[in-house]
């Protein structure tokens, strides 16, 4: 076991293919708060926009890299296939009435776990689902446009989908940290801390279906928790210790990253929850501006002329 280990998730990002249809869609159709406007740091012609509570908290924050025009992904073996969040009890009605009026095919409630979950897709296809959990584990955007009292709260889970159930598992509970809580019809639940909201991953072996594909649509990512800098130097030698391939540690701006693949092929990043989204902009002002990093700041202007303009929120 792990001397260390997340404290749930941090971050999920994922691939888009047009900036305004999704931005559009997480603002008003799920109420999340825009809360950064920035690039890839990487390929700076695209945009990086993330979504989450007010404040956008370590475990609210879902991410998008909407690449104008791409390729829809497939879901299948090595992949995040499904992003979960957490609403209140009580709310699935509330949110498959909202859903259905945009006209988004919402699935029946179902039971999963003990739990009720109802799913959807986003205009690129990414599965999402809503699962209703009594301690929710974050505050919602209250000044959204999804009323405070049915609001997501922060992720719920991750669903990853694996050729073997068996290495992947290995990797969770010996190296990072996580526990075994219950496991159901093929698929395995791994928990951390207190296995609440946000402090899972779902594990669903498929030996016979295709290898996922990530473009638009798909997961890129998904990101845990460290609480500081000296706790993820440590687990980056506890990784470099397994002979899993683990880059640097990254500067991200506003947390400071490592990447690795685990054993099916789904890329992991562990992330610091500091220094956050307001290190560069007050909490009233997050996501009103393209921010850039200072290495990217001198060619603003050529950034900008590349980059389709984004018809923001009234704020």
């Amino acid at each position: 076991m792990s001397s260390v280990h997340p404290l749930g998730l941090h971050h999920v990002t994922a691939i888009a293919s047009d900036p305004q249809r999704n931005l559009d869609f997480y603002h008003h159709v799920l109420g999340l708060r825009l809360i950064k406007q920035t690039v890839n740091f990487d390929a700076p012609e695209v945009y990086h926009l993330y979504y989450g509570n007010e404040a956008g908290e370590p475990g609210t924050v879902l991410t998008f890299f909407p690449w104008p025009g791409a390729p829809g992904g497939r879901r299948g073996a090595g992949q995040t296939t499904t992003v979960s969040f957490s609403v209140p009890e009580g709310s699935l009605g509330w949110w498959r009435d909202h859903l259905t009026r945009l006209e988004l095919d919402p699935t029946d409630t179902t039971t999963r776990f003990e739990e009720e979950a109802v799913a959807f897709h986003d205009p690129d296809g990414l599965r999402l689902e809503l699962i209703a959990h009594a301690a929710t584990p974050h505050d919602p955007w209250e000044d959204g446009p999804v009323p405070g009292e049915h609001g997501v709260r922060g992720f719920h889970s991750v669903t990853l989908t694996e050729r073997s159930l068996d290495t992947t598992a290995r990797l969770l509970t010996g190296t990072l940290g996580f526990s075994p809580t219950i496991e159901e019809e093929g698929r395995a639940r791994f928990g951390v801390a207190d296995a609440g909201a946000g402090q899972i991953i779902d594990v669903v072996a498929d030996r016979s279906g295709p290898d996922g594909l990530v473009a638009a649509g798909t997961v890129h990512h998904i990101a845990w928790r460290a609480p500081d800098d000296e706790t993820q130097k440590r687990w980056r030698g506890e990784i470099v210790e397994t002979g899993l391939g683990v880059t640097d540690i990254i500067d991200r701006q506003y947390f400071h990253s490592i990447y690795f693949r685990e054993p099916g092929g789904v890329l992991f990043e562990i992330a610091t929850d500091g220094p956050g989204f307001t290190a560069d902009e007050p909490l009233l002002e997050l996501g009103r501006r393209l921010r850039l990093p200072p290495w990217l700041e001198p060619k603003r202007e050529d950034i900008e002329a590349h980059l389709p303009t984004l018809e923001l929120p009234d704020a």
